[in-house]
């Protein structure tokens, strides 16, 4: 069979990282999606080292036209289809996030990231994941996007309210499921890695970065069976 190939948006660390790991040790062929050129080869010696040698880095910055076509056409020149596209990359903004203080430009970069940025990675991508019998498309969500969530008071994160960086993923939510509903033979789903211990919330979370990729890796090798159009975590269906 096939090695099946996969592109992880974001991934020079953290959870980005570890979703790499885990899939190349499955046996995916990885393309380590970085902005940084030398942070980007340093993720993927750091693997090699590992005894992953099925990763190879791709450059990407998904807020940037000309990167993200750059990418696709390079990837197009190596492999004629892509199986997984897993949106991880995004950006907290400034915190806190006080609604009425939060300035217009951190809305701005947050959107731009979180929410543009996989449109415009997913909208060049597609063309290439057509050709895959089985595509799946893996985006990379938080549970402080769910509106049934922030209004629940039992909900243990109840009184972590942002501006910016929820709603973004609120709206990463919204996107996922008109996706979906369009892309009919693909598996789309948004998936919530949880309160992951990584640079990105200057490692407050309580879980591991392993504990964290381990539902997105589910979701990312799932079959043509499986769930489209939802939105998990590792305890299963979460709230929209």
């Amino acid at each position: 069979m096939e090695k099946q190939t996969v592109l992880i948006t974001g991934a020079n660390k953290g959870i980005g990282l570890e979703t790499a790991r885990q899939l190349a040790v499955a046996g995916y062929h990885i393309y380590l999606g970085c902005r940084d050129e030398v942070r980007g080869n340093e993720a993927v010696e750091q693997l090699h080292s590992e005894g992953l040698t099925n990763v190879e880095l791709l450059l990407i910055d998904v807020i940037d036209d000309e990167s993200v076509q750059r990418a696709y056409e390079t990837l197009s020149a190596k492999i004629d289809h892509l199986d997984v596209l897993i949106n991880n990359a995004g950006i907290p903004g400034s915190i806190p996030q006080p609604v009425l203080n939060t300035p217009i430009e951190t809305y701005r970069k947050v959107y731009e990231v979180n929410v543009f940025g996989v449109a415009r990675v997913t909208k060049t991508f597609v063309p290439l994941m057509q050709n895959s019998p089985n595509p799946r498309i893996v985006n990379v969500t938080s549970d402080l996007g769910s509106l049934g969530l922030h209004t629940d008071p039992t909900w243990r994160h109840y009184e972590v309210k942002t501006a910016a960086y929820g709603p973004s993923k609120s709206a990463l939510n919204g996107y996922t499921i008109a996706l979906a509903y369009e892309l009919k033979n693909f598996r789309i789903n948004a998936v919530n890695p949880g309160y992951t211990k990584t640079d990105f919330n200057n490692n407050q979370g309580y879980k591991t970065v392993e504990d964290g990729a381990a539902p997105i890796v589910k979701y990312a090798m799932i079959d043509k069976d499986g769930p489209t159009g939802g939105y998990f975590s590792d305890y299963g269906v979460t709230p929209w």
